[in-house]
């Protein structure tokens, strides 16, 4: 019972270390850090943390790393890190952590949309799983679009007692309305929209035999860390930006570096491995939650109406696209047979075939026989075969097993029975 609550465990960890990232972020850049400087160093932190990981489990794969796959981890390392994370903090800079991390959940549906115009999702609107996902995406895409042009009212919340201090002596210039308040919330959108080409492209390599996460990671951050090195020089050559005291802007990059993507990336990987990408999804709209509690807590963060109505419909549709794609990769072939049944209808034809990853199951539609599982029979099946003969759906491996166990001559009337009662049945 501990073991299988550790994933459980790990992701809520997880959360909470995105919690204190989007937190601290917020209050770095309130505090005049600029945000290219800050996403440089995340990503050369990050790569400094993970390259032993990536020395210590994963070097006998380096000889296996060829241009084609440093050409895909240059591209990853465009979309899913410098554009995503650049954006992404840009944004921030003028919206609060809580509008941040909201609109952040439409990157499940905005991967599904970019898949399906790829032809790399199946949408079949006529099962209730592609339903789900169609209704999902747009009512999370709707909740995405409310957020940015509609605020609204304030909600009337009672002050934090244990409000930090701190955040009252920084710069902020929190974005409560305004056009840099929507401009916040537009980049915050394009954020997620570069992270699921980096989705796309992160489909491709491992369909490209190059697995090697911990690996392609160092490579990607050290790749990122150049780029928004060179973006943050374009836009401002002053060295007193790369600065860092102790103070907001050290801990800050420490934290999200180390925390942010170096323990988080381990612990969703592992967390990927054994319970699938879709458990590690499941646990994004909790941060939503912890980062609205500490926003309010400990920034004083003001919500507005219409930014809990858009996080809601957001969370609301993440659940619907996450259950129609579990319920596809549970399964599959059932899907597509009640999809073909609500298309066209059983043709008369008498029976119908549903199959899934375990066994295929021959359901009789209008015969008076009781569907079976392929691995039992019972008494009614060996008095019409005329002896211990099993199944004629059973398995080679079954077969092959009582045949060892019989002598030579018991083997020769195994076959035999069984190729009459296949003849036998098949005529029937």
């Amino acid at each position: 019972m501990g073991k299988d609550c550790l994933p459980a465990i790990a992701m809520v960890l997880v959360q909470l270390g995105f919690a204190g990232m989007n937190v601290l972020s917020k209050l770095a850049l309130d505090a005049g850090m600029s945000p290219y400087v800050l996403t440089s160093y995340r990503n050369l932190i990050a790569a400094l943390f993970i390259a032993p990981i990536a020395f210590i489990f994963e070097r006998r794969s380096w000889v296996t790393i060829s241009k084609k796959v440093l050409m895909q981890i240059f591209l990853s390392s465009i979309f899913g890190a410098t554009l995503n994370q650049v954006l992404y903090f840009v944004g921030l800079k003028t919206t609060t952590p809580t509008v941040a991390c909201a609109l952040s959940n439409t990157l499940p549906a905005l991967t599904f949309i970019m898949a399906a115009v790829l032809k790399m999702e199946t949408v079949r609107p006529g099962t209730p799983a592609g339903q789900a996902k169609l209704v999902g995406t747009v009512v999370c895409v709707g909740g995405s679009m409310i957020m940015p042009f509609y605020k609204g009212p304030l909600l009337r919340i009672w002050a934090s007692p244990i409000h930090w201090r701190f955040a009252e002596h920084t710069s902020a210039a929190p974005a409560a309305a305004g056009h840099g308040a929507v401009l916040g919330d537009v980049l915050i959108i394009g954020s997620c929209i570069a992270w699921a080409v980096w989705f796309i492209i992160q489909s491709k390599m491992s369909s490209g035999g190059f697995e090697a996460p911990y690996t392609s990671t160092t490579i990607l951050c050290l790749m990122a860390g150049v780029q928004c090195a060179g973006i943050s020089a374009a836009m401002d050559r002053s060295l007193v930006a790369w600065k860092l005291s102790f103070g907001i802007r050290l801990y800050s990059v420490l934290y999200i570096g180390i925390v942010g993507s170096g323990i988080a990336f381990a612990l969703m990987s592992w967390c990927i491995q054994v319970r699938g990408p879709l458990y590690v999804s499941m646990f994004s709209p909790l941060l939503l939650v912890v980062v609205a509690i500490v926003g309010w807590a400990i920034l004083g963060e003001k919500i507005h109406v219409g930014s809990a109505i858009g996080s809601a419909l957001i969370v609301a549709g993440l659940y619907m696209v996450l259950w129609g794609k579990g319920r596809e990769t549970d399964e599959p072939a059932f899907d597509k047979d009640e999809e073909a049944a609500v298309n066209a209808g059983f043709n008369g034809k008498g029976t119908a075939t549903a199959t899934n990853r375990d066994a295929v199951i021959s359901l009789s539609v209008f015969g008076a026989a009781t569907p079976k599982h392929d691995a039992t029979w019972d008494g009614s099946d060996r008095q019409r075969c005329g002896g211990d003969i099993p199944s004629a759906r059973m398995t080679d491996d079954v077969h092959m097993k009582n045949s060892d166990s019989r002598s030579s001559n018991e083997e020769a009337k195994f076959r035999e029975g069984y190729k009459n009662r296949t003849t036998k049945r098949t005529k029937w």
